[in-house]
């Protein structure tokens, strides 16, 4: 998974678990930026009476640098609060849920807006509706309208949305965690087959979002648009987290009492990088510092241990990669330093030397009416790792990435092995049972409770 369930500590804490994160200059809003921070990995839609939702003591933060700084220059912190209208009832609602100020929904969450730039803070927007999450025909008979009515513009301009959507990250999680199994591969068929196609283990299962529309000269260092794609002022650095208090008291009735300073428990910048990069022992250390604080995983960037696994998981097909000893020069442009002018032709999201895993998005470089799924490496410089869309299919390029495909870019003295530019889990975009939206906030319509399949009947 990008980032569920990632490390051992966040794995039971799923309320603050960051899952996956996307940031793209909004294919119809050019002039703008999309950033979507998804929390609470694998929701089950039929997980009822008490149904999935924010957490009331955590604080989840979208976090920009820009001017070639590891450091955040920007945060927007999301909090929310959950009310009960009914006290004397198990239900989350005692009839259908036809608009957000309906009587019948008795559990509603609502959230604040605050901007913190250089330590600095200002609300944004306080006591905004999400929607509810989806239950079912009876219940939530017209879901997009409650979630359209959930959009809401701020008095500063921003547009802000969060709440439940399908899960656009595709995975065939049971192959992949199989020690490291691909079904197109794994009778080294470099040449994948119907018979050979992944399983998408997160189909069906839902995410809570929260997704923000920014005018692009809010988020650069000068409060500009730039035009020029070589320039630094082009580049932004986007990561996100989640952080609760640093004490916590469960008194004697059941309530629990924080206090203290906020402490990050959960990060995510580029996708997987938790969770195949860093090992274990050290994967509840890196959920807990900044960025800025990345020079002691460098090494493991540098040598990451599963370039050295698919020479013994794939026996022959790897001969080049299990020779290859250098330091992965291109792994650390692409995760820690974003890649340099001259690399890619007429491209670069390099934000300096300072290693620091987030998304770097280049803000000058436009949109595509025509995606293609494998983002750079298929030769499309808006998608992955010039930040990242959801339909980009970050599996296969990091894959591809760490087999070997984009080590010439540095050291052209290297062959690739052919099975590097061909590796994939056999999923895609379209075994998603909700199609990404073309409009903010862009993930699909959640998975209804009553139309869910439980995994093993799917």
């Amino acid at each position: 998974m990008s980032s569920h369930r990632e490390a051992p500590g966040i794995s039971k804490d799923p309320v603050a678990d960051n899952t996956d994160l996307y940031a793209f200059v909004s294919p119809d809003r050019p002039d703008t930026v999309t950033i979507i921070a998804n929390y609470i990995p694998l929701q089950f839609p039929a997980g009822g009476p008490n149904f999935f939702e924010f957490g009331d003591d955590v604080a989840y933060d979208i976090h920009i640098s820009n001017g070639r700084r590891s450091e955040t220059e920007l945060i927007y912190r999301f909090r929310f609060n959950t009310s009960l209208r009914n006290d004397e009832t198990f239900l989350y609602n005692t009839g259908p849920i036809d608009s957000l100020t309906s009587t019948n929904w008795n559990r509603r969450q609502f959230y604040s807006v605050t901007k913190i730039r250089k330590g600095n803070e200002s609300m944004l927007a306080e006591g905004l509706t999400c929607p509810p999450v989806n239950i079912g025909p009876r219940s939530t008979p017209s879901y997009e309208s409650l979630a359209g009515a959930a959009v809401h513009t701020l008095r500063s301009g921003e547009v802000v949305f969060a709440g439940q959507r399908n899960e656009g990250f595709f995975v065939d999680l049971g192959s992949i965690f199989d020690l490291g199994t691909l079904r197109p591969f794994q009778n080294l068929h470099l040449i994948p087959s119907a018979a050979a196609l992944g399983v998408d283990g997160t189909r069906g299962f839902n995410v809570h979002t929260i997704a923000m529309q920014v005018k692009i000269e809010r988020l650069t260092g000068e409060g500009t648009s730039p035009t020029d794609p070589t320039s630094a002022r082009s580049v932004i650095g986007v990561w996100a987290s989640a952080s609760r208090r640093a004490a916590t008291l469960l008194e004697s009735d059941g309530d629990v009492v924080e206090s203290g300073p906020w402490r990050q428990v959960s990060r995510l910048g580029n996708p997987l990088f938790n969770e195949v990069i860093v090992p274990m022992a050290d994967k509840d250390g890196w959920n807990a510092v900044p960025p800025s604080g990345d020079s002691r995983f460098v090494k493991y960037v540098a040598h990451p241990e599963l370039a050295g696994l698919l020479p013994v998981l794939y026996p022959g097909v790897f001969p080049n990669l299990a020779a290859y000893s250098k330091d992965r020069a291109d792994l650390e442009a692409i995760l820690l330093t974003g890649i340099p002018n001259g690399i890619v032709g007429g491209f670069q999201n390099f934000t300096g030397p300072a290693p620091a895993d987030k998304l770097r998005l280049n803000v000058v470089i436009p949109p595509t009416q025509t995606p293609n799924r494998f983002g750079i490496l298929g030769g499309d410089l808006a998608g992955f790792p010039n930040g990242r869309r959801p339909q980009d299919d970050v599996l296969a390029i990091e894959l591809r990435a760490i087999a070997g495909a984009t080590i010439p870019l540095v050291d052209p003295s290297f062959t690739p092995d052919g099975a590097a530019s061909l590796l994939t889990d056999g999923t895609a975009e379209s075994d998603n049972s909700s199609p990404f939206s073309a409009s903010f906030p862009y993930l699909g319509t959640p998975v209804a409770g009553y139309d869910s399949i439980p995994p093993d009947v799917a």
